[in-house]
């Protein structure tokens, strides 16, 4: 739960450390708009992810499932500034699967906190094995850092590829062809 008073007093001391007046009219409704959005954007550290994964439907066969180009915004827990991309999902079902958006879901429980995105990849990968225990999992991350791009090296544009694999996903074969299935149109 976010401590609403205490990331107000935090930001007006933030404000006051780079030399700024917290009184001045254009910051003065700040402190409370950055604990507001820190509601948002910090939610999943309230969130588990059993909820979105609990509710599957059975289905014959292990044919696999991918879920591409999942949208996420996360915050880099070294700097607090953003990172953000897509997440691509696969798994090979064991007798039952989940709705599709809860694939979205479980990203963003994960998402949204402090995070590194090799952490966050791991994250998703250990939850749907855990909560659906399919035959293998493999979880694939491709972000933007604003930490790269907007101090240090300042390189804008560049991204960082992460993947977790786990069961049957682990073997090279079962990882090309995912890669195919996510480069396809």
């Amino acid at each position: 739960m976010v401590d609403k008073q205490k990331v107000e007093a935090a930001v007006r001391l933030l404000l006051e450390g780079i030399g700024e007046d917290p009184e001045r009219a254009g910051l003065a409704g700040t402190p409370d708009r950055i604990a507001r959005m820190c509601e948002e954007i910090y939610g999943g550290l309230e969130q588990d992810a059993a909820e979105p994964l609990s509710k599957t439907f059975p289905a014959e066969g292990s044919e696999l499932v991918l879920e591409k180009d999942i949208t996420f915004y996360s915050m880099c827990e070294h700097h607090l500034l953003p990172f953000y991309g897509k997440a691509h999902i696969a798994y090979v079902p064991n007798g039952h699967v989940v709705g599709l958006s809860k694939l979205a879901r479980t990203v963003e429980v994960y998402a949204r906190r402090p995070q590194i995105q090799e952490q966050l990849t791991a994250q998703i990968a250990d939850a749907l094995m855990e909560h659906l225990a399919p035959a293998g999992a493999m979880v694939i991350i491709e972000a933007e850092h604003m930490c790269m791009t907007m101090r240090g090296v300042k390189k804008p544009g560049s991204k960082t590829v992460t993947y977790a694999s786990r069961g049957c996903m682990e073997t090279e074969q079962m990882q090309e062809k995912i890669f195919r299935m996510i480069s396809m149109g």
